[in-house]
């Protein structure tokens, strides 16, 4: 017998945040996620995406043992502004048992019916700086702190309750002694030259501040042709501010301006954390900031997060210069191996990006929809 209750209070939501960590304890690739981070993310009162979006998180039972969690999630951007009837559900877990994943899926139909929407698709967050997509190939690899680690069997679940694939993501990788500068270091003198570009690195977080809102902003214009795009309000932009600017090594951020001095494409990198995380254990103190500050100055292995370029510049050779600055950056710092974030398969442009590096796809993830 299954039973669900819903998460409200703050030890529930813990109960919610910690179930991963008793079924993914044995596992070497799982990386956990801050508990305090997590629940900061949950919580109406922190988090300005519920000003948007509203969210249930339902936990299932087994013989008095929790055996499965998810997030129910209604973005009101989306549904109304996009008129996108869809329901998202998220931060899916369960033990192998249908009985289990079914009655938490069925749970969120029953959200997704009540609210008159037409179909529902996961896993997904509440927007698109959330993690995305439930992993289908590359198992024995470590997971990211921004990616979601599951078992092998969650995708068969989705099937077997027909679910059918919604969107398809790639994650590829590549040693940086691939990034040959003979692709790119004369280009983006060219590329400068033309267009009277010019790069912007930092040194202090406090530099890059005054222009987080203008990337924010870029990043909108930069992706809002893809599907499943839902812009950053302006209040979420002071929230990913102080949440992720001040968590990157300043060094990692590269800009890029015209000659009025205007925004018009920015990078980010994040030294890789999943190590660290794992030696954290979910908990900041008594040593895992001490874990986290040694990856962030010392980690040989980086995560390219986001890359955004205005709509005017794409196509145009811009990325040579971005791929210069890091070039440069990662050579000093000696990084070893250069990681991508998921990727829509569709986004075919991204792809001819990085050609020249040789990148191998060692992991592929999807989201699966179900019309209600």
């Amino acid at each position: 017998m299954i039973t669900l209750k819903e998460a409200t209070t703050k030890s529930e939501l813990k109960k919610f945040v910690k179930f991963p960590f008793s079924i993914y304890k044995d596992s070497p690739y799982w990386v956990p996620p801050i508990i305090s981070e997590e629940l900061a993310s949950f919580d109406k009162e922190k988090n300005p995406v519920f000003k948007d979006a509203e969210a249930s998180f339902f936990l299932a039972y087994k013989d008095n043992k929790i055996v499965g969690r998810i997030a129910a999630i209604v973005n009101w951007i989306e549904i109304k502004q996009q008129k996108l009837p869809k329901m998202r559900f998220g931060w899916f877990d369960f033990i192998n048992d249908l009985n289990v994943s079914k009655a938490l899926l069925d749970k969120v139909a029953e959200i997704g019916r009540a609210k008159q929407l037409d179909f529902m698709e996961g896993p997904v967050g509440f927007s698109n700086l959330d993690k995305v997509g439930v992993l289908t190939e590359g198992f024995d690899h470590i997971g990211t702190m921004i990616t979601w680690y599951n078992h092998a069997y969650y995708k068969d679940h989705y099937e077997q309750l027909g679910f059918v694939k919604e969107k398809e993501y790639l994650e590829n990788k590549f040693p940086a002694a691939n990034a040959d500068p003979k692709f790119f270091a004369r280009v983006q003198l060219l590329i400068k030259k033309r267009y009277g570009l010019r790069e912007m690195n930092f040194t202090k977080t406090s530099e890059i501040m005054p222009w987080a809102d203008r990337m924010f902003d870029l990043f909108n214009e930069t992706y809002s042709s893809l599907s499943s795009f839902v812009p950053i309000t302006d209040i979420q932009k002071a929230y990913f501010k102080k949440k992720y600017i001040s968590f990157i090594n300043p060094e990692y951020i590269k800009f890029i301006v015209d000659k009025d001095n205007q925004l018009i494409a920015f990078a980010i990198v994040m030294p890789s954390f999943s190590k660290a995380l794992q030696k954290a254990k979910g908990k900041l103190f008594p040593f895992g900031f001490y874990h986290l500050l040694q990856a962030k100055k010392h980690s040989k292995d980086v995560t390219f997060y986001l890359i955004g370029i205005h709509p005017e510049y794409q196509n145009k050779g811009v990325t040579s210069i971005i791929f210069n600055e890091f070039y440069l950056t990662f050579k000093e710092k000696k990084i070893v191996t250069c990681y991508r974030t998921p990727e829509l398969e569709e986004n075919v442009a991204i792809r001819q990006m990085w050609k020249h590096f040789n990148p191998v796809t060692h992991k592929r993830r999807r989201t699966y929809r179900k019309n209600l």
